[in-house]
């Protein structure tokens, strides 16, 4: 009987190439005790995403230090407990914050922003205001993306910034949210752009950009892309499927202008 044929390359050498537990080895029929330890360290790490504090102030200050004008809100679930296990109390907002939102409300804009806790506090805390950074100076070119109030949110779900973006009267929301934690990326952000935003909208009128974070996409990638997709957007007048991400193929058009013949 001949040997099995030897791959060309052995399933070890996936591990240059992701994060994802490949190739770990084996301690009799169970794993070596260093993946082992791992795996529980990237769960406990993933655990911990989901219960960490939000520094709301502290985005605020972050928020307004680029120039921004940031309100606080907060959705109806009243604690991390009721957030999780009623989804859709993530996605309206308390009554005193829609009042005070509305009260506010100046006058309608091209794009309003959210920040979000979502899953993942520990995600928005380290990459919201530095995308925000990076993004800024792109939506500035040119023709200017008038951008409205900021809005943070605590606990908050995807579906919260239709509320605020229709309360605003924004022409589109971009929710800037913490992802539900991988064991391997427990900080990774989500980016939602959603045009006409009201509630009841469904994801199949969003787009979004995910795995922002350290190991995935870099803040400046990602910024390409969402300020792409907010052009585009705009100029087009709808997210969601009817929009494919062509960032890298295509230059944005000039809000306003027609679509090609």
């Amino acid at each position: 009987m001949s040997d099995k044929p030897v791959p060309a390359r052995p399933t070890v050498d996936l591990r240059s190439f992701t994060p994802a537990r490949v190739a770990l080895g084996r301690s009799g029929a169970s794993l070596p005790t260093k993946p082992l330890l791992d795996f529980t360290l990237a769960h406990a790490r993933a655990r911990d995403a989901v219960h960490a504090a939000f520094d709301a102030p502290g985005l605020v200050a972050g928020v307004r230090a680029l120039g921004l004008g940031a309100t606080e809100v907060t959705s109806r679930a009243a604690d991390r407990g009721d957030y999780l296990r009623r989804p859709d109390l993530g996605r309206q907002l308390d009554a005193g914050s829609a009042a005070a939102l509305a009260d506010g409300a100046i006058a309608p804009c091209q794009l309003a922003i959210v920040i979000g806790d979502g899953l993942s506090a520990a995600a928005v805390q380290a990459h919201a205001v530095a995308l925000l950074q990076s993004l800024l100076p792109l939506l500035g070119e040119g023709d200017d993306v008038a951008i409205g109030h900021v809005v943070v949110a605590s606990g908050a779900r995807v579906a919260l910034g239709d509320e605020i973006g229709a309360i605003l009267g924004a022409r589109m929301v971009l929710m800037l949210i913490g992802e539900r934690p991988g064991l391997s990326a427990p900080d990774s952000l989500g980016a939602y752009l959603t045009f006409a935003p009201k509630p009841g909208l469904t994801d199949a009128e969003r787009n979004c950009v995910s795995n922002i974070h350290k190991a995935g996409l870099s803040h400046h990638e990602a910024a390409l892309k969402i300020a792409w997709l907010v052009r585009e957007g705009l100029a087009r007048e709808v997210t969601g499927v009817a929009l494919k991400d062509e960032s890298a193929d295509r230059a944005p058009r000039r809000i306003g202008t027609a679509l090609p013949e």
